[in-house]
C-alpha cells in the first residue's frame, strides 16, 4: 500500500495484516555531486515501489525520508529514530530502511529496522526492457531479506 487516501482506508480496514513500514532514505544535495545524488533517489524510489508491489497487503509504502546529504548522521539517525518509534507505537512490528546511501552503514546499527543498502545502478540509459530485468534481478535479491526478517520476528 501506498501512502495515498485509497491505500489508506483499505489499511484501515485491514490494518491487523499490515505489520511492515516500508521507509526509501533519499538524500538531497546539490553541485558537483548532484547527478549521482539524483540517482540513487530514482533508483530507491523505484525500487521501494515494487517492493510495495509485490507485498502489497503486508507493507506501506511511507514518503521518502529526505535529507541533506551534509546534515550530520546523529541529527539524521536521531530523527530516523522519531519515525521509527512512531510506527512502532502506531503497531507496525517491523521497519525497513531502503537506501543507496552509504553513509547510513556507518550508523545501521542503531536502527532497530531492517536497514538495507543497495547500490545505485543508474536507470536513464537503460531501455524498457533492460531497466525491468535489472530491477527485476535487485528483487530477487532483496525479497529473501524481507522474508527473512518477517520469520525471525513472529
Amino acid at each position: 500500500m501506498k501512502w495515498n487516501a485509497n491505500d489508506l482506508d483499505t489499511y484501515l480496514q485491514a490494518r491487523e495484516y499490515i505489520d511492515t513500514a516500508v521507509i526509501p532514505l533519499v538524500p538531497i544535495t546539490w553541485g558537483n555531486d548532484v547527478k549521482t545524488t539524483v540517482s540513487m533517489g530514482e533508483f530507491i524510489t523505484i525500487i521501494s515501489h515494487e517492493l510495495e508491489n509485490q507485498f502489497r497487503g503486508r507493507v506501506i509504502l511511507f514518503p521518502a525520508f529526505t535529507y541533506l546529504l551534509s546534515e550530520a548522521s546523529d541529527e539524521l539517525l536521531n530523527k530516523l529514530k522519531k519515525w521509527e518509534d512512531k510506527l512502532v507505537a502506531e503497531g507496525f512490528k517491523h521497519v525497513i530502511y531502503l537506501t543507496s546511501d552509504g553513509q547510513w552503514r556507518q550508523v545501521e546499527q542503531h536502527l532497530n529496522g531492517l536497514h538495507i543498502w543497495l547500490p545505485s545502478i543508474p536507470l536513464e540509459h537503460l531501455d524498457n526492457e533492460n531497466r525491468q530485468r535489472v530491477i527485476q534481478d535487485q528483487m530477487k535479491q532483496l525479497i529473501p531479506f524481507v522474508t527473512k526478517k518477517w520469520q525471525t520476528v513472529e
